[in-house]
């Protein structure tokens, strides 16, 4: 069979050498195909290390299920294996070579791309109060990582993989990601990552969005229609409070996905990857002074996470700065802003650890005033030229996992000795985590 269309060969100019060199390549790709080399593969160049995934997300309203399709697509044998938990995932199914054991998946997709599908079913309760996954005939609210388990895979070398998420909805629905639209799909992306997954909240049904751009923020408020969502009072506080965030962190997450429903809905607030799900009936802003509306942007615009026992110090910034933003913004008055952190000294005194594996309400109020005698020890030793805004922006530029060490280290590089706010006789619990770390 001839392998170079007519059409292609139309036009050449006719001298001897190019002949002999398409001749060369139609007798070299006989040759590999003669040799079970798959010629496709052979003749590829090196550029060539890039596969599709497309993640096909189908709600079964009726049945609070959601249907996953993963759509590989790839011109080289480029992805060879995939695996991940089976958790809360069902009827899995796939093309190629497909194992499940022990609750493992491992898929290994033929060398031109094949289908993996399954199914989970939403409704989980978080501790026992409300949910925070949930679908039915009129919307849905869920994490991504809810319906696509967290894989791993293995792939030739240098391969990277082009990930997008498509929705098929029902009539008259819409879906809010955290994700920017481009010709119909989400195209997920994270960098420094070869393979991305699709993460964050997810809202589908009949929805009311309020789009802003907030401070170079593009934010996105949505929730299903006649739910009672105070989309712009959302956009409002924001537009007070991320001016000031902005200036603190100059970079700044490109976008801030706020979804919000009411029943039957856990109640409070939680972040994910630039995405935020806070619930209707949560207040903007609480009587003793905090928001759990700006509590959790700060997670999302710090993106930091703790290492074992350290979940205090993550937490104890998210809150200080909550705050603070409502301060130097003029949202909380000194006088109310003075009166939370009395609240949180009267919380605090119930706490009897901060190196735990959660940090607590009353954990929490504890790690704000340990992060307020730090700022003040800073300013002190610095004459007011730096503040706690410069150990956070240090701690935000490290790759690293959050934990003592590195808080101190921070610290003590601005303050130009060992701070004293973060001895480890001052924290409670700490010494002994610290001990069992360093043993």
């Amino acid at each position: 069979m001839n392998c170079i269309s007519r059409k292609r060969l139309r036009g050449a100019p006719p001298n001897h050498v190019h002949l002999l060199a398409h001749r060369a390549l139609i007798l070299g790709a006989a040759c590999l195909a003669a040799c079970g080399v798959p010629v496709a593969e052979s003749q590829a160049s090196d550029d060539d290390t890039e596969y599709t995934l497309n993640y096909l997300v189908t709600p079964v309203p009726g049945e609070q299920l959601i249907d996953v399709v993963i759509e590989l697509e790839q011109g080289r044998y480029l992805l060879r294996e995939m695996r991940f938990d089976a958790d809360g995932v069902a009827d899995i199914r796939g093309d190629g070579d497909l194992e499940i054991s022990d609750n493992r998946v491992r898929w290994h997709p033929p060398k031109g791309g094949g289908k993996l599908s399954w199914q989970v079913k939403l409704g989980n309760k978080r501790n026992g109060d409300g949910y925070d996954s949930w679908l039915n005939r009129s919307w849905g609210l869920f994490r991504a990582e809810d319906i696509i388990p967290r894989a791993a895979t293995r792939t030739l070398k240098g391969a990277t993989a082009d990930t997008r998420l498509v929705f098929d909805l029902p009539r008259r629905w819409s879906v809010v990601t955290e994700y920017a639209t481009a010709d119909g799909r989400l195209h997920v992306a994270k960098e420094g990552r070869r393979f991305a997954q699709p993460s964050g909240w997810i809202v589908m049904g009949e929805l009311g969005v309020r789009r802003d751009n907030i401070a170079g923020v593009r934010v996105a408020i949505a929730g299903p229609e006649n739910q009672q969502i105070r989309r712009l009072d959302m956009l409002a506080l924001l537009n007070w409070t991320l001016p000031e965030l902005a200036r603190i962190l100059p970079e700044l997450p490109p976008r801030l996905t706020v979804v919000s429903a009411g029943e039957p809905m856990w109640r409070g607030g939680l972040s994910a990857p630039q995405s935020i799900y806070i619930h209707a009936d949560r207040p903007l802003i609480s009587e003793n002074g905090t928001s759990a509306l700006i509590h959790e942007t700060m997670h999302v615009a710090l993106g930091m996470r703790a290492e074992r026992g350290y979940d205090w110090i993550v937490e104890g910034l998210a809150e200080y700065y909550s705050l603070e933003l409502l301060r130097r913004s003029g949202t909380l008055t000194p006088r109310r802003h003075a009166t939370a952190l009395e609240r949180m000294a009267n919380w605090s005194k119930t706490a009897r650890t901060l190196c735990a594996t959660s940090s607590s309400g009353a954990t929490t109020a504890l790690a704000v005033l340990k992060m307020r005698d730090l700022d003040a020890e800073i300013k002190a030793a610095t004459s007011g030229e730096a503040s706690l805004d410069d150990v956070l922006g240090a701690m935000v530029d490290s790759d690293d996992a959050v934990n003592l060490a590195l808080l101190q280290l921070a610290a003590s590089n601005i303050i130009g000795q060992k701070s004293d706010t973060l001895h480890i006789g001052k924290l409670p619990g700490c010494r002994k985590l610290s001990l069992a770390d360093n043993p």
